[in-house]
């Protein structure tokens, strides 16, 4: 296992800048996602630290040692490709052993590290097979134990479930899991699916247009997002937003009034805002019913049935209203075309300045 520092990683494509000083730093045994939309710079990230791009400036440890102008066999990585990447022609214990045969390990090292592989990765049964006798999630074994029989420090993954379905992607995930558990091995894993992110990472690194926006435990990035961008991104369903300014009130001592002139609570401690455009988030969770004389008022458009609980789609009835969903734990008890009014929760709402940053009340 072995600790990762990148510092400062900077990287162009002709004129288009990919990583504009990207730090990370990994302790030992970390499972770290990397995150964000298309283009972002995430699998570049990557490809870097394997060493299959050269950065334009910044620098890459690895347990301390300097590894940027090393070449990727000599970084002690195993990187494992969305594609697989597998000999066809070649049956799963020689894709398991190839790089073993590579580096001229004796036939009884061989025989005993693939071994282990398939048993921790439950191959054993299928080593005679060739790639296009296995399923997609068997030929991502394969890919996973190729990486595993080389004993790297680090591990580097490389959106690898994103041509499974998504059945399949779930009990991957599962699997991943588990394996870090066995294994413990520092890894940096690449993906857009914040729902993989959010459950198997120590910590998530969340990219936009080259930059790490945030990096912080799962629990973190959702119950405290540093920016709009991270908020919108981390949560299933999405956090609402609503835009508006900040009001002072005899009743609840600050309010959201949006452009048609309807207030929304806010915490008293938003006070100190009166007077400026801020963009109010409320996850989906937090919402709670209002009565007949509070609470914004709803237009009930679809509900989406989840058996024990429901998303509530909703629209405020205004010209260009927000859409809005409320994760309802009732299955019962709203129904289409219906007309309800919701209120925030106090302790859970989030404010957004006009950059896009949040608004720390305490």
């Amino acid at each position: 296992m072995a600790a990762l520092y990148v510092d400062n990683a900077v990287k162009s494509f002709g004129d288009a800048a990919v990583l504009k000083g990207v730090s990370l730093e990994l302790e030992d045994g970390e499972f770290c996602v990397v995150v964000g939309g298309s283009g972002c710079g995430k699998s570049t990230l990557l490809r870097a630290i394997a060493g299959l791009e050269d950065l334009d400036s910044g620098s890459i440890f690895i347990d301390a040692r300097r590894v940027d102008h090393l070449p990727p066999a000599e970084r002690g990585i195993a990187m494992v490709f969305q594609s697989y990447a597998l000999y066809p022609h070649l049956n799963v214990f020689e894709n398991l052993a190839f790089a073993l045969r590579l580096a001229r390990h004796p036939a009884s090292d061989i025989e005993e590290e693939v071994g282990r592989a398939a048993e921790t990765l439950g191959l054993t049964d299928y080593l005679d097979r060739k790639p296009a006798a296995l399923s997609g999630g068997q030929r991502q074994r394969v890919a996973i134990g190729r990486a595993i029989v080389r004993k790297p420090g680090i591990f580097l993954f490389d959106e690898p479930l994103s041509n499974l379905d998504a059945g399949l992607r779930n009990r991957m995930r599962a699997e991943f899991a588990s394996l870090h558990r066995q294994l413990g091995t520092t890894t940096v894993y690449v993906t857009h699916d914040q729902v993989e992110a959010m459950t198997l990472a120590d910590r998530i690194a969340i990219m936009r247009a080259g930059v790490i926006e945030q990096i912080g435990t799962p629990e973190e990035l959702y119950e405290s997002p540093a920016s709009l961008y991270v908020a919108g991104f981390i949560g299933s369903p999405p956090m609402n937003f609503l835009s508006g300014s900040v009001v002072e009130t005899a009743e609840a001592g600050a309010a959201l009034e949006l452009p048609g002139g309807e207030q929304i609570p806010l915490p008293v401690a938003a006070k100190k805002l009166t007077g400026k455009p801020v963009t109010l988030g409320v996850r989906p969770e937090h919402w709670r019913p209002g009565d007949d004389s509070a609470g914004l008022k709803l237009q009930v458009e679809f509900v989406e049935w989840l058996g024990s609980s429901v998303n509530v789609h909703l629209r405020h009835p205004g010209e260009n209203g927000p859409a809005i969903i409320w994760h309802h734990v009732e299955p019962a008890g709203v129904s289409e075309g219906e007309t309800v009014r919701l209120l925030p929760d106090g302790d859970h709402v989030h404010l957004f300045d006009e950059s896009g940053q949040s608004i720390r009340l305490h």
